[in-house]
């Protein structure tokens, strides 16, 4: 059969092992797409956002018949467009995996012309819906596989570095924070850039455990059920929370130098720093954040950052770390002179030559 139907299961199988898949195709509308999709997946809507309400307004307005009608008269021209734009220059090999909302009318219609183009099609069971239900599942029995060290350490202290460096060594990294487009403090929002949906998040977070060997550990960084808006998934966090430390030490003068090159984009808008500052004011009081940010304004921002780690976030890591991470106080304490990228590389190397001397955990 030209189509067939795939359930989602199978479709990440697919998608793992690359069993002659060619691309993954969201028939679904453009905002659909951008709340959330699979990984790598192309955008072909078979309804357009504004075509979508047109075809539900009169389904409302007027009935089935007529909204059918509209809907299919919009399908086929758009179908017809994706071919004409996309198709025409493909081999007969070429072989898609095809899903909208539930795995309806818009995958089985663009499935339906491609299969009898002569293309070999592939339409996810029950869709997008079906598929989240799996990643969701899949994500907790991934995270129970995997054996996780989790670097601690009070902000500034180069934990975010570490990973980078890890990454570059070949070690298994899981950067929560980059997959969530957010630093993991109140002050942690990136400049100009949007984070994830929480969907789309836990899609980025289970396509990056889907990929690690549980026979090798997997270095991640301690962090808050919270990163941002985004939540991270709860058996994911259970399982950090009960697995070895490594404690990252660095002296308070190079924390602040790291934390001035990392958020340099507060030191180029002030006034942004100090609306920042103002969601610290139910933790630190009206008067001191005033303070801060007349500070900031007259220029002594490394002055600010100093007092922020020693006076609101290593207390608060403190507590945080000793109540919600149960292996921290017999963490491996590491202790970095400075945050340079040689220090950090040679650390990554010690790290890795320990991790490698642990045996695989023995399946169950």
């Amino acid at each position: 059969m030209p189509v067939e139907l795939v359930s989602a299961e199978e479709a990440m199988a697919l998608m793992m092992h690359n069993d002659g898949l060619s691309c993954i195709i969201d028939a679904r509308s453009e905002d659909e797409f951008a709340l959330d999709h699979l990984p790598m997946a192309l955008n072909w809507p078979s309804l357009t956002n504004e075509e979508r309400i047109k075809v539900g307004t009169l389904y409302k307005q007027v009935g089935a018949f007529e909204a059918n009608k509209l809907g299919a008269s919009l399908v086929a021209a758009n179908i017809a467009q994706h071919i004409e734009n996309n198709v025409m220059d493909l081999p007969k090999t070429w072989r898609p995996l095809i899903y909208c909302w539930r795995g309806g009318k818009r995958s089985g219609s663009l499935a339906l012309v491609l299969g009898q183009i002569g293309f070999k099609v592939n339409v996810i069971e029950g869709g997008y819906k079906a598929f989240r239900a799996a990643v969701v599942q899949d994500t907790s029995q991934l995270a129970l596989s995997l054996q996780f060290k989790v670097i601690t350490g009070p902000t500034g202290s180069g934990k975010t570095r570490l990973l980078h460096a890890l990454a570059a060594e070949g070690a298994q990294v899981l950067d929560l924070e980059a997959l969530a487009v957010h630093r993991s403090s109140v002050l942690g929002r990136v400049p100009g850039q949007a984070q994830p949906s929480q969907k789309q998040f836990d899609m980025r977070v289970w396509n990056t455990l889907r990929r690690f060997d549980p026979a090798q550990v997997v270095f991640v960084e301690a962090e808050s059920k919270k990163v941002g808006n985004v939540s991270v998934p709860e058996t994911l966090m259970e399982t950090m929370r009960a697995s070895q430390c490594i404690d990252l030490i660095l002296p308070l003068e190079e924390r602040v130098e790291l934390l001035m090159e990392d958020y340099a984009f507060f030191a180029q808008d002030p006034e942004q720093f100090c609306n920042r500052l103002t969601t610290l004011i139910e933790a630190r009081g009206k008067v001191v954040i005033e303070q801060w940010q007349l500070l900031v304004r007259s220029g002594h921002i490394r002055q600010v950052v100093q007092e922020l780690l020693s006076q609101h976030y290593d207390p608060t890591y403190a507590r945080s770390v000793e109540r919600n991470f149960r292996c921290w106080p017999d963490a491996l304490k590491v202790e970095l002179k400075d945050h340079h990228a040689a220090s950090l590389q040679a650390l990554a190397k010690q790290l890795i030559a320990q991790t490698n001397q642990i045996p695989a955990r023995a399946s169950a």
